[in-house]
C-alpha cells in the first residue's frame, strides 16, 4: 500500500510539473505570436499611410519632416476627406502614431490636439537598424540630412523582441512605400 501511494504521489508532481512547464512554454509563445502579430499590423499601416501622403489643408509639403526614428507627413487616414497631420515615432521600445486634425478656417494644425495609439510594442530597433530609410526616385538611399523634396520611397523596418534575455531571436519586419503624391524634383 505504501509503494503505491508512493507512485501515485510521483506520478501526480510529475504530471504537475509537465502542465506547468507546458502552460509557461504556450505563455511565451502566445505573447510572442501576439507581439508579432500587432506589429505586423503595425508596420502595414504605416506602409499604407505613407503611400497616401499628400499635401496638408493648409499646403503643407505631403512630408513635414523625416529622421531614422520618427516621420511627420500629411495624409487622410481616416477617411473623412480631410488631411490629417500624422507622426509615426518611438518612444523607448513603443511604436507610436500620432494624428492631428486641421481647424479653422483658413485650416491649421498648429494647437490641435493629437490622437496617439500604439502600433506596436516591443520594438527592438537601435541605431544600427533605423526604423525608416528613405531613397530618392533613382533608388539611391538618402543619408546625413535628408532633403525631405527628394525622398520618393521610404523603408520601415521592425524589429521585435518580446524578451531580449530569452529565445528566439528578434523578428525583423520589413515593409516599402512609394509616396503616391510627391512629384519628383
Amino acid at each position: 500500500m505504501l509503494v503505491v501511494i508512493t507512485m501515485i504521489t510521483m506520478v501526480g508532481f510529475a504530471i504537475q510539473y509537465a502542465i506547468q512547464y507546458f502552460y509557461r512554454a504556450n505563455t511565451y509563445v502566445l505573447h510572442g505570436t501576439a507581439a508579432i502579430n500587432s506589429a505586423r499590423n503595425g508596420i502595414t499601416t504605416m506602409a499604407s499611410n505613407v503611400r497616401e501622403a499628400t499635401y496638408g489643408d493648409d499646403g503643407a509639403y505631403p512630408l513635414s519632416s523625416a529622421a531614422t526614428s520618427t516621420i511627420t507627413f500629411f495624409a487622410d487616414v481616416d477617411k473623412d476627406g480631410g488631411v490629417e497631420k500624422v507622426r509615426i515615432y518611438m518612444i523607448g521600445n513603443t511604436l507610436y502614431r500620432g494624428v492631428t486634425n486641421a481647424a479653422g478656417n483658413p485650416p491649421s494644425y498648429a494647437g490641435q490636439a493629437q490622437a496617439t495609439t500604439t502600433l506596436a510594442t516591443y520594438v527592438a530597433n537601435g541605431t544600427s537598424t533605423p526604423l525608416f530609410r528613405y531613397f530618392n526616385e533613382n533608388g539611391a538611399e538618402l543619408t546625413g540630412t535628408i532633403n525631405i523634396a527628394q525622398i520618393a520611397s521610404i523603408m520601415m523596418t521592425l524589429m521585435v523582441d518580446i524578451n531580449p534575455s530569452r529565445a528566439p531571436d528578434i523578428y525583423t519586419l520589413t515593409e516599402s512605400a512609394t509616396i503616391r503624391n510627391v512629384g519628383s524634383e
